[in-house]
């Protein structure tokens, strides 16, 4: 594996490959939504754009993989590659909110999402309905990958996540509540509070 990292302000460049996939990642936590997606997984390119759109991310996407096997890998490497990203262009996270909350509904759906910037990874996932796992949504998403990339992004750009699918039928309908949601509480604890001094936290460190 080969990584690449740069960064400036609240921004991040990130290049990852392995013998699975090529991910590049670029990020502005300053931005107004706009996003280039393209991971070969077109399920997973609409989440990604959705993410961006309601978190205010500005986004680049690249990925290539072997999805001729499974989805599996190129998904999960993306998400890896998205959360170091925000990791490194959250800085010293001086100034943040830190924490975030949203619930966010799509027609029957609906989800919750509640985000702390701790600089310690914990996702607790639930709610989804008994079978959601195994849905095969747009041809090339499982269900089950949709905990999978929030435990990826959860460690590797150390936040605290706390998911619940309050309600929903349509098993697209379930993933992208989720993502909206997880969306708009991220924008919420990235966002810069002009009452904050240094680092919201009483340890001095986030």
């Amino acid at each position: 594996m080969t990584e690449n990292a740069q960064s400036a302000g609240r921004t991040a460049r990130l290049e990852r490959s392995t013998s699975e996939s090529s991910v590049l990642v670029e990020i502005n936590l300053d931005g107004t939504g706009v996003s280039s997606i393209d991971t070969s997984v077109p399920f997973y390119d609409h989440m990604l754009t959705a993410l961006s759109k309601h978190s205010l991310i500005d986004l680049t996407v690249k990925a290539t993989g072997d999805t001729h096997i499974d989805a599996h890998h190129t998904v999960e490497d993306v998400a890896i590659t998205f959360g170091e990203a925000l990791r490194i262009a959250l800085g010293n996270k001086a100034g943040i909110r830190r924490f975030g909350e949203a619930t966010v509904p799509l027609d029957e759906a609906l989800a919750n999402a509640v985000v702390d910037v701790s600089g310690r990874p914990y996702l607790v996932h639930g709610g989804e309905p008994a079978g959601q796992e195994y849905h095969l949504i747009g041809g090339h998403f499982t269900g089950s990958l949709t905990r999978h990339v929030f435990e990826a992004i959860t460690l590797h750009a150390q936040i605290c996540l706390h998911m619940t699918v309050i309600a929903g039928r349509d098993p697209h309908h379930i993933v992208e509540a989720q993502f909206k949601a997880f969306a708009r509480a991220l924008r919420s604890a990235i966002e810069s509070d002009p009452r904050v001094t240094g680092i919201p936290s009483t340890k001095g460190s986030l």
